[in-house]
């Protein structure tokens, strides 16, 4: 199973796979050609309240990790967290996001749970 994260702002590579925009708001200024998303599961996302809950820095990244993990636990997450999976199974899926700092972000709970 290949499950990497990438800024969504970097160029697509060649051995990216699958691309999955893990963000539920389309990025700023970059143009849906150039980013070369092949799904964009937004039930995947974590919700509205728990993103701006984060950013206001009112938490740390693990009570984060933790409140999002719960929210995965809904059906319709949990269906397209095993979708993805699946497609981890076959080959590499890039896990895309407009975060700066992709490693204390959802993406990469996401890689973390999907890599077992």
């Amino acid at each position: 199973m290949s499950v990497r994260v990438r800024r969504v702002y970097d160029a697509p590579g060649p051995d990216d796979g699958v691309r999955v925009l893990v963000d539920r708001l389309w990025p700023r200024g970059l143009a849906k050609a150039a980013a070369r998303v092949d799904e964009w599961p937004k039930a995947l996302t974590p919700s509205t309240e728990l993103r701006r809950w984060y950013h206001a820095e009112q938490g740390s990244f693990e009570e984060f990790r933790e409140r999002y993990e719960a929210e995965l636990a809904a059906p319709e997450a949990a269906e397209l967290l095993d979708r993805i999976g699946k497609l981890a199974e076959k080959g590499t899926v890039t896990l895309l996001t407009a975060s700066r700092n992709t490693g204390r972000s959802h993406a990469e709970v996401l890689a973390r749970l999907l890599a077992g």
